[in-house]
C-alpha cells in the first residue's frame, strides 16, 4: 500500500508545481502556456492523480458515507478544477484569473490539509 501512497503523494507534489508554473507564466503572459506539453502533461498527471486516489479509497475501503473529510475533499476537487480553468482558460480578464488562481491555491492546500487531518475543518482544525 505504501507505493500507491507515494505515486499518489508524487502526483499532488508535481500537479500543484505545474498549476503554480502555469499561473506564472499566466500572471506573466509568458509564451510557454501555448506549448503542446504544457497543455498535455497536467492531464496525464492528474489523471494519475486521480487513478491513484480512486485506487486508495478501494484498498483503504472508504466511502463517502461514513468519511465527511473524503467528500470534503471530493467537493473541494470540483471547485479547484473549476477554478483552475476559469485561472488558465475561461477567465476574461487578467484579474479574474488571478483571482481564480489564487483561490484555485486556497482549495488545493485547503483539500491537502484535509487529507493531512482527515478532518472537514482541515487547516483550521488546528485553531
Amino acid at each position: 500500500m505504501e507505493w500507491i501512497k507515494t505515486i499518489h503523494v508524487s502526483c499532488v507534489i508535481l500537479s500543484f508545481s505545474g498549476f503554480l508554473l502555469r499561473g506564472i507564466w499566466m500572471f506573466f503572459d509568458s509564451a510557454m502556456l501555448g506549448n503542446k506539453w504544457v497543455k498535455i502533461l497536467p492531464h496525464i498527471v492528474d489523471t494519475m492523480l486521480l487513478l491513484s486516489a480512486c485506487y486508495l479509497v478501494y484498498i483503504l475501503s472508504l466511502s463517502i458515507f461514513d468519511h465527511d473529510w473524503l467528500l470534503a475533499k471530493i467537493i473541494a476537487l470540483f471547485i479547484y478544477i473549476l477554478l483552475g480553468t476559469v485561472a488558465l482558460k475561461r477567465g476574461k480578464t487578467k484579474t479574474i484569473k488571478i483571482m481564480a488562481f489564487s483561490l484555485a491555491m486556497i482549495t488545493f492546500l485547503y483539500m491537502v490539509s484535509v487529507a493531512i487531518t482527515k478532518s472537514v475543518l482541515g487547516f483550521m482544525s488546528v485553531l
